[in-house]
């Protein structure tokens, strides 16, 4: 109805599903986003130019969270570090699918991301500062192929 305030959803509850992997367990993640290429093109006799989209982008998106035993993000780095090179994992054997899920206040889902064709690019094992009694934290960054919302 008109009039009706909204309901924002806040950032601060959310879970990583990725396929393959049982304990996700990230604490932050970067925007996800979609982005379009525009093509500018000056038509003969016209002063202003004419814009059309050309492409969609979906840029990587970066997830964090605290160092465990776990190496389950490592290892899949790994093969999609030997699938680069020939030595390992043939055809998109290492793509997998990754949902983040929206909680309400009381843990039920709220919304869903679906994240396809996803693969890590790049894996860091954390800052580390000896002064610091803050968690070590690695992050990993992940490409994917598009995302659709449920």
């Amino acid at each position: 109805m008109a009039g009706e305030p909204l309901d924002f959803y806040t950032r601060q509850e959310f879970i990583v599903e990725i396929d393959g992997i049982s304990r996700a367990g990230f604490m932050t993640m970067s925007e996800l986003a979609v982005e379009v290429t525009v093509a500018t093109l000056m038509e003969g006799g016209r002063a202003t130019p004419h814009k059309r989209p050309v492409k969609k982008n979906y840029p990587n998106v970066t997830l964090g969270r605290g160092v465990t035993d776990d190496r389950d993000i490592y290892d899949w780095m790994g093969q999609v570090s030997s699938a680069s090179t020939g030595t390992g994992l043939t055809g998109t054997d290492y793509k997998r699918n990754i949902d983040i899920v929206q909680l309400d206040r009381d843990g039920s889902e709220r919304r869903r991301w679906t994240l396809f064709g996803c693969f890590p690019v790049r894996f860091v094992a954390g800052d580390w500062d000896a002064d610091s009694d803050d968690p070590l934290v690695e992050q990993v960054e992940i490409a994917f192929d598009y995302f659709e919302i449920d």
